[in-house]
């Protein structure tokens, strides 16, 4: 973790929950904000993340959202960041996965506001993930946008398949979300201009692309967007740690 964040790393909780979706052990930490109160007369914002080992360590969520907090850009957020472990246990977890929505619908949030004084206010809650776990952001929110009310994405695997799939028909979520009514969500997306590369060896869609079609898709069904393509980004943390605040900023700004 980085130096410069014992205060944030010692606010940092680790849990364990018996996943039922998918019958394993899971770990979620819990961030707490500098001053939490669970008595406050109003009930914390609420962040979640995929790939929480990352966001714990390589992307700081908490460093991040303790400067934020410092600087008063952002309210003071409680977070949870979600272990999907790695290699094909984490691309089922988090390519359109609809076992890992019913874990956050039925175990997740339920557990995080019985134990954590966080909102119910679908407007105050962001779900956030890179790569796969930016797609699986995005699908989380639109199959359960009775929990999630914002999306930030980073270099979201929009290209990927149904239910992590790796075979065609390819940018699932895309065609789901043209062929359905808009969910009342508001999305934050970016990917790096040269993300141009195609996927699966060459077999499958650029990422750039994909998320360009996302957009369109979300475009033409009306959604509350933000769309950023980053003028020399790459497909890596180190260029997605750098966006998160701005990311977490620019949603948070609409309900403050």
């Amino acid at each position: 973790m980085d130096p410069r964040a014992p205060s944030a790393s010692k606010r940092l909780e680790l849990r364990t929950l018996f996943d039922s979706a998918y019958q394993r052990p899971r770990r979620i930490w819990i961030y707490t904000p500098k001053g939490y109160d669970p008595r406050s007369a109003v009930a914390y914002p609420l962040i979640v993340a995929f790939d929480g080992a990352e966001y714990r360590d390589t992307m700081p969520l908490p460093l991040i959202l303790d400067t934020l907090l410092a600087a008063r850009k952002t309210p003071a957020f409680v977070a949870v960041l979600i272990d999907d472990s790695s290699s094909a246990t984490r691309i089922a977890d988090l390519g359109n996965a609809t076992k890992m929505s019913e874990f956050l619908g039925r175990q997740l949030i339920p557990y995080v506001r019985h134990n954590w004084h966080v909102t119910t206010d679908l407007r105050r809650v962001i779900v956030t993930g890179s790569s796969a776990g930016g797609v699986a952001a995005a699908f989380a929110a639109i199959k359960r946008s009775d929990l999630f009310g914002n999306v930030l994405s980073q270099s979201g695997a929009f290209w990927r398949g149904a239910e992590g799939s790796d075979e065609p028909p390819y940018e699932w979520l895309t065609s789901a979300v043209a062929a359905a009514p808009a969910k009342d969500v508001n999305f934050f997306l970016d990917v790096g201009e040269i993300e141009d590369h195609a996927t699966l060896g060459g077999a499958g869609p650029h990422f750039r692309d994909a998320n360009r079609r996302f957009r369109e898709a979300l475009k033409t069904k009306g959604y509350k967007f933000t769309y950023e393509e980053i003028l020399g980004g790459q497909h890596g943390p180190a260029y997605w740690q750098l966006r998160l605040p701005v990311g977490i900023v620019t949603l948070s700004s609409a309900w403050r």
